[in-house]
């Protein structure tokens, strides 16, 4: 079902360059964006395509319902990193924060979501698929550099996309990094870098990496992502390949990516 677009978009942005990325190709499109920044890494590229920012923190909840109310946002997308760690720390959050924490059963990232969409409806705002201003950023199946995998990557790249899809069936993490058929490391709350620094460090060298969509995905929330950081860290720590889901996942500055993956040695590919 298509849905109707309106004019004025919400963009609740965490880190990287991806808000960034909605935000031009809606303003390229004729929107107006209205966005709540809960990052401080953007900042400056979002004020060029977006008409205001406000800069919150994630567990200001009055204070961004508010914003969206007065401002008359209908539509918002999610997108970018908000580190989880934020529920580990609550001194900035507000009474409607720790309110709605306690009624959760879980913290995982899924009913955390679920639980911000809920309140977003409350206040009759539709949360968008992720996709919808960025799609030509998500990969088709194939390898994207010039380096094959070999016969030895490919069964620990099978063995990968099957791990983390069952890790997704839980919501633990999404990415995986695997050697000689062995499981090097699941990605858990520290996120996928640090995923594969903590596995790429186990394997010493040719280490594996991949990352794949939850098999019941909600594609308002949480669509896999990679971007240059990913590979520089795969370079730092010695990973070889890296594997992700094929028309599922969004990878940023797709030929800086790319290059750097060539340049390094580093297999790239859509599975």
């Amino acid at each position: 079902m298509s849905i109707m677009l309106e004019n004025k978009q919400g963009l609740i942005a965490g880190d990287g360059t991806l808000p960034v990325k909605m935000a031009q190709y809606a303003k390229e499109n004729g929107f107006e964006v209205v966005c709540i920044s809960l990052a401080n890494d953007n900042l400056r590229q979002l004020k060029k395509y977006c008409s205001k920012v406000y800069s919150c923190h994630p567990g200001e909840v009055n204070r961004i319902e508010k914003i969206l109310k007065d401002e008359e946002v209908k539509q918002a997308t999610f997108l970018g990193k908000v580190h989880k760690r934020v529920l580990l720390q609550l001194h900035k959050f507000d009474a409607r924060a720790i309110e709605l924490l306690k009624e959760a059963q879980r913290l995982n990232d899924d009913e955390v979501m679920l639980m911000i969409v809920k309140e977003f409806e409350k206040l009759g705002i539709t949360v968008l698929d992720q996709t919808i201003f960025i799609k030509n950023l998500m990969i088709p199946s194939g390898v994207l550099g010039k380096l094959k995998p070999t016969k030895e990557q490919m069964e620990d790249v099978n063995y990968g996309f099957w791990l983390a899809k069952e890790m997704g069936k839980i919501d633990v993490g999404q990415s995986v990094v695997i050697k000689d058929k062995m499981i090097m490391a699941v990605e858990a709350i520290e996120g996928t870098d640090m995923c594969i620094k903590r596995g790429s460090k186990l394997a010493k060298k040719n280490a594996v990496v991949v990352k794949v969509s939850k098999p019941s995905q909600d594609k308002r929330f949480d669509i896999p992502a990679i971007g240059l950081k990913t590979l520089k860290t795969m370079k730092r720590y010695k990973a070889d390949l890296i594997a992700v889901e094929a028309n599922e996942t969004i990878i940023v500055d797709q030929e800086k990516v790319i290059k750097f993956a060539d340049d390094n040695d580093i297999v790239i590919m859509a599975v």
